[in-house]
């Protein structure tokens, strides 16, 4: 009996001491080692349970803590899987352990599931622990309400957050899908399409990032070498979180490497909403080849400086490049229809001018504002051929007047802005041009427009020949929706009228410009001016 009890006691004392080191760790946030040490003491712990020692609810009790702190240290390396599996073996021993259901409750967050995130943290209540933790669960519980309610209804308004100037913590956003689906192009590959009529400014997606990868870029070598170090690391990240997660395996297997587009699976678009159950306790930590993955980035990766987005918070000072799986299946068309704003890790996608059931939801890849060849260029480099109905309109008038091509080499030649502008708006009368394919040719001229616009010697020379700002602004805006140029001209136009708005109906065309560009995420006036540059 001697030799048990001091073996028993052996063990006691190399738990404690395990015990003892794990939580060490655990404070000075070394995380991989203190899982390390931890697993030591739970296997241990099981191992003197199974033996059925004489106080085995000591070392349940002492298990279901290692267990919970385990799973905090995993939710911190991302690994959601494994922290989710701590904290169901912990409250299996213990069903209402406060400090297991908070960390599974700020896991579920984490995996933006707030309706189970709420059952857990209502749970943690009923714990007596809970008394001295109330005002903390209590906010928990109303941030899940709260995204849960952003998540149903696509209301998001961030109109505080940028009269603070940005500052403070940057908004924790719900994952959001409206009325979308995914099918297959008319040319080839998949999209997302409109279901119902979606109006300018409305929301189409909020999505957190896969990973993403930040930094500030010099110029020249030392620029080109920090961001092949930016890229190794995002790549390593994306690798990270697919072998964390089988459902991030799945989403992100699933994206198109450019090759064999006609025959991708066409994916139900219920897939990407974070309430879909798949994956979350799968025991597959599944790695995507190698070659797959980087053909996989390559194709779909989204910077966050592109012409058809927009940065707010302090991300705006940073080159950044992301993975948002579900944005990366919107297309690129040269009358584009949506937008895309940065905060934090999510993108948010909203329509930038009013879209039609059926109608596929596209982005401007490059710069549209630009004419037809420099667009076939730009196509070209990121390795596709635009054929919009745009391209296919401004193909045919190359070819049946020749007087175009004259016109461009003018251009290039350097030929006088309001000149242009003129010889432009002339040539569609003799072209017969009418409607919206006058808003698509100024759109490819936009830049001698933008010049004369901006010059009070061109206008005072060419005003009288020319349309007016405001009649080239709406129908460019027609056929390319907001861009933030049109709505800096709009808005310095305005600012020369005695520095104020002079009517409702100009305020109105700056505020629905300002929502193609922003979207519908800011409901206070004071705000949506202070992003518009009016404050």
């Amino acid at each position: 009996m001697r030799q048990e009890d001091e073996d028993r006691q052996g063990q006691s004392e190399l738990l404690q001491s395990l015990r003892s080191k794990a939580t060490e760790l655990l404070l000075r946030e070394e995380w991989e080692e203190s899982i390390q040490v931890y697993t030591k003491f739970i296997d241990l712990s099981r191992i003197q349970i199974s033996n059925l020692e004489p106080d085995p609810d000591k070392f349940r009790k002492s298990l279901c803590l290692a267990l919970c702190n385990r799973a905090e240290a995993r939710a911190r390396l991302r690994d959601f899987l494994g922290a989710m599996r701590d904290c169901d073996e912990a409250l299996e021993i213990e069903r209402t352990h406060f400090k297991t259901l908070l960390c599974k409750g700020k896991v579920l967050l984490g995996l933006s599931k707030y309706s189970l995130a709420l059952e857990c943290f209502k749970t943690a209540l009923l714990d007596p622990q809970a008394g001295g933790n109330l005002e903390t669960v209590t906010e928990y519980i109303e941030k899940c309400k709260k995204l849960e309610f952003q998540a149903k209804t696509g209301a998001f308004d961030l109109s505080d957050w940028i009269l603070s100037g940005f500052r403070g913590k940057t908004p924790e956003l719900a994952e959001f899908i409206g009325s979308i689906e995914i099918k297959k192009c008319e040319v080839s590959g998949r999209g997302l399409f409109a279901t119902k009529n979606i109006v300018a400014g409305t929301l189409i997606i909020v999505t957190k990032a896969v990973a993403t990868e930040r930094g500030i870029l010099g110029s020249g070598e030392s620029g080109e070498k920090a961001q092949l170090i930016m890229w190794k690391s995002f790549i390593e990240e994306v690798t990270e979180s697919v072998r964390k997660c089988d459902r991030t395996h799945r989403l992100v297997s699933i994206l198109s490497t450019g090759k064999d587009e006609d025959d991708l699976e066409i994916p139900d678009i219920s897939l990407f909403r974070p309430d879909e159950a798949f994956g979350i306790y799968d025991d597959s930590k599944r790695d995507l080849d190698v070659e797959k993955l980087l053909s996989i980035l390559d194709v779909n990766s989204l910077v966050e400086d592109a012409v058809s987005a927009k940065v707010l918070g302090k991300n705006k000072e940073y080159y950044g490049v992301g993975l948002w799986t579900l944005a990366s299946l919107i297309n690129h068309s040269c009358i584009p229809n949506a937008r895309r704003l940065h905060v934090g890790d999510y993108a948010i996608v909203h329509a930038s001018r009013d879209i039609k059931a059926g109608e596929e939801v596209t982005f401007a890849y490059f710069d549209v504002l630009s004419p037809l060849e420099k667009r076939k260029e730009m196509a070209e480099s990121w390795g596709f051929s635009c054929g919009c109905s745009r391209c296919k309109f401004e193909s045919f008038l190359y070819v049946t007047n020749q007087e175009i091509g004259e016109f461009e080499m003018g251009l290039e030649r350097g030929v006088d802005a309001g000149n242009a502008v003129h010889m432009v708006e002339e040539g569609m009368k003799r072209w017969k041009v009418k409607g919206k394919d006058k808003g698509l040719l100024r759109a490819s001229y936009w830049g001698v427009y933008d010049e004369i616009y901006n010059s009070e010697r061109l206008m005072k020379r060419w005003g009288r020949k020319i349309p007016t700002m405001e009649v080239v602004v709406d129908s460019v805006y027609d056929v390319i929706g907001s861009d933030e140029r049109l709505m800096k001209m709009v808005v310095e136009e305005m600012k020369k009228k005695n520095g104020a708005c002079s009517n409702i109906a100009e305020m109105e065309k700056i505020v629905k410009l300002g929502k193609g560009v922003y979207g519908k995420v800011v409901s206070k006036k004071k705000a949506m001016k202070s992003l518009l540059g009016l404050e």
